[in-house]
């Protein structure tokens, strides 16, 4: 029998590129064919051949109510009655930023904008703005978007596809004076930081990083190395900035910052606060904002920046996971998950194991979480594609790639973290024999 979803994406390679809209939803990295889904529900996702599986994508993080929440579906379609767009102010604008700057202390302004790579675009731009220098920091392993200075030695898809040599860009198409003023250092290495501002700390504009990294899988960072970056940054004049595109009330009500208590200069913001629509946005010290048009010389514009329906959205999800509680029972069935998990690998034999932050994990093969981007790359990919593919057939629907990290909904319910355990445990049996 044909499947549905061969046909769709027989059809699809056909009119888009790879068949997808982006790169790592096309299983090159686990092979097989992608899932082409029609319906989600909850914790819950339908593919085009009716078939169901507990979610633990959920739109690559955004869905932290689930799929198709009530309150936040009414939110958008009240908001949808009455008008699309503007191209123009809201009050729902002010109100999302209100809400943010209450939620992260670290925001004194902050602008709206339609994805997470112009957030990271537009505070780089800003930073060096602010600083009057050109160089930014970045480390290996990390994504913070594909504007082209950011892409050297890139995580995310870019790391399914193939490694460049060092300091070569991730990514045809990109003039080497892009990245040439882009340094890429290690994950996690102290030292590396240190001896770079003492070599040239009054070049750098700034430093961009994933305080916990989700885009070469979930790597929480060593103690010590978020200071050595606030350190630094303060001492030399650069500008501090934590992407939690990704970990942005993801991982905590205070995202990462919060839950580290370090005080980036500037915060990148998307996923989550979008409630599953578009939405991105960037802030932080006053002073360095105010640099950005029309009150200052660093230009940034967006014709569906504050987008209503998307802003809807995301304030509704936003006022919803403020609700007492929220995050001590998202984190503890997170940390459920893995500890079932590293339990089921461990009864199997296999070399395998799970970490989490917050609403967010890792699955590893290997013999424990990695710290590094080498580590990350010394894992056994090809046992996480065996074990991928038994758990879509188990009806477990994890990312496809060994780099990605998962994400737990408030929708999961314990009978469903019950049920991913005994199936990861009837896979890992599997791996073993």
């Amino acid at each position: 029998m044909t499947s549905r979803n061969d046909e769709l994406f027989d059809l699809s390679q056909k009119l888009i590129p790879g068949g997808v809209n982006s790169p790592v939803r096309a299983f090159r990295s686990v092979g097989g064919t992608p899932r082409f889904f029609a319906k989600g529900a909850g914790s819950r996702v339908w593919d085009a051949d009716g078939k169901s599986y507990l979610d633990y994508v959920g739109s690559w993080g955004p869905l932290i109510l689930g799929h198709a929440d009530a309150d936040v579906v009414r939110a958008v379609c009240d908001t949808a009655a009455l008008g699309l767009s503007f191209g123009a102010p809201t009050e729902m604008e002010l109100r999302m930023a209100e809400k943010l700057i209450e939620m992260l202390p670290s925001l004194e302004k902050l602008r709206l904008v339609s994805s997470g790579t112009e957030a990271t675009m537009s505070a780089i731009r800003v930073a060096r703005g602010y600083t009057g220098r050109d160089t930014l920091v970045k480390f290996e392993g990390c994504y913070h978007g594909h504007a082209d200075s950011l892409l050297v030695k890139a995580g995310s898809g870019l790391l399914t596809f193939g490694q460049p040599a060092r300091g070569e860009s991730s990514s045809a198409g990109v003039p080497a004076d892009c990245s040439g003023h882009t340094v890429v250092l290690d994950y996690n290495d102290i030292d590396q930081v240190n001896q770079l501002f003492e070599a040239k700390g009054d070049e750098i504009a700034c430093i961009i990083v994933e305080a916990v990294a989700g885009n070469m899988n979930l790597i929480k960072p060593k103690p010590g190395f978020l200071e050595c970056l606030r350190d630094n940054c303060t001492r030399h004049g650069a500008v501090l900035i934590f992407d939690e595109v990704m970990t942005g009330f993801r991982v905590g009500r205070g995202s990462v910052q919060g839950l580290y208590g370090i005080t980036p200069d500037l915060t990148t913001l998307g996923k989550v606060i979008g409630g599953g629509l578009p939405v991105g946005a960037f802030g932080g010290k006053a002073e360095i904002m105010d640099k950005l048009a029309p009150l200052g010389p660093v230009y940034q514009a967006g014709t569906l920046s504050g987008n209503p329906v998307a802003v809807a959205a995301g304030l509704k999800t936003l006022e919803k996971i403020s609700a007492p509680g929220f995050y001590e029972a998202l984190t503890a069935k997170t940390e459920r998950l893995c500890a079932g998990l590293n339990a089921a690998a461990r009864d199997a034999g296999i070399l395998a194991c799970a970490d989490s932050v917050g609403g967010m994990f890792g699955v590893y093969f290997r013999a424990t979480p990695p710290t590094s981007y080498a580590e990350v790359m010394d894992s056994d990919k090809d046992g996480f594609n065996r074990f991928y593919h038994l758990m879509l057939h188990e009806g477990i629907y994890l990312a496809p790639s060994a780099f990605e990290a998962g994400f737990v909904s408030a929708a999961h319910a314990d009978e469903d973290i019950d049920a991913t355990i005994a199936a990861a445990a009837r896979c890992f049996e599997k791996l073993g024999e």
